[in-house]
């Protein structure tokens, strides 16, 4: 960038995600001693395209590290995904002097801002879901209070389960990506765990699974389910009906996009933010902030939203051959 970036704007779109909070922060604050300004825009891309934009100092973003959600919100925006929309937007942008947009998001956040970059409004995205299905990153921000929060509710499913000698079967997030469910189902001991990435069969993937644990002695049993395979009260019933065990579906929700993030969470988040801002002033933009071999990289957009993310195949191993 030949001129330098004065007026920054920051806004967070898509799902909710636990780190978000820390993510602004640290992007704000970071601006802030480099002596830029800053502008919270709310409500995502919506909030830029109706004016929804306020000017944010140090104490704008205080007693927000600990607090899931974001404080700027966050909102779909079907216009926005129209050429007019995108034009309108970058036009916002020129009329508030908001020289870069740093957005804080997912793949389709970034895909926005990719299209805001193309009309001359430079961007730096942020990876912030709980699913973890962003290509460019090992680990998006989010993910660790989201898997935290599943493997609680799993664990005190767990007793009741086990008091009755049931079979819960419990639906986690994870639309298109099963990291979740594989995580959370070797941290719980679960028998079975289906993925969307991962075509399942229920007689070889879950009954005769049943079966040879039942003659080990275990009475009780937990299966985790991807938000993508879903179905989860059907696969209760067939288990039921083919079984006998009683056997009952769990969805956690949303419950797993809230909470206070965990230390990684607010760590990563804070790392992100700050990097950020760093290539702002660098006058390095449409980039994505990512994390590999536990460090933090950035890739420009196009490339970024290019690559292509795979399941740890490992993992799969091993939760076939523990969770028994």
């Amino acid at each position: 960038m030949s001129t330098r970036i004065k007026t920054i704007g920051v806004l967070t779109s898509g799902g909710d995600a636990p780190g978000m909070n820390a993510a602004v922060r640290a992007v704000v604050r970071t601006a802030l001693s480099r002596g830029m300004r800053v502008m919270g825009i709310e409500r995502g891309y919506n909030g830029l395209l109706s004016g929804e934009v306020y000017e944010m100092n140090l104490r704008s973003v205080s007693e927000i590290i600990h607090r899931g959600g974001t404080v700027l919100y966050t909102a779909r925006c079907l216009e926005f995904k129209t050429l007019e929309g995108q034009q309108k937007a970058a036009d916002q942008c020129r009329e508030m002097g908001i020289d870069a947009l740093v957005v804080i998001g997912g793949d389709g956040s970034f895909r926005g801002a990719k299209d805001l970059a193309k009309l001359g409004v430079p961007c730096i995205g942020i990876p912030g879901t709980i699913d973890n299905d962003i290509a460019c990153s090992e680990y998006t921000i989010g993910y660790d209070t989201a898997m935290n929060t599943a493997v609680e509710m799993v664990d005190k499913l767990r007793d009741t389960t086990q008091s009755h000698d049931r079979c819960s079967v419990v639906e986690v997030m994870g639309r298109n990506a099963g990291y979740i469910a594989l995580n959370v189902g070797i941290a719980t001991g679960a028998l079975a765990i289906l993925i969307p990435e991962r075509p399942y069969d229920l007689e070889r993937d879950i009954m005769e699974r049943m079966a040879f644990t039942q003659k080990t002695g275990k009475k009780h049993f937990i299966v985790i389910v991807a938000e993508g395979v879903g179905h989860a009260q059907e696969l209760a019933n067939e288990i039921q009906s083919r079984t006998g065990i009683d056997s009952r579906a769990t969805v956690l929700g949303h419950v797993q996009r809230g909470g206070s993030p965990t230390l990684r969470d607010r760590v990563t988040a804070s790392t992100m933010g700050f990097h950020a801002i760093d290539l702002l002033e660098k006058g390095i933009v449409n980039r994505v902030v990512a994390v590999s071999a536990d460090k933090i990289v950035d890739y420009d957009i196009n490339v970024a939203l290019s690559m292509h993310k795979t399941i740890d195949t490992m993992l799969l191993d091993v939760a076939n051959t523990i969770s028994i």
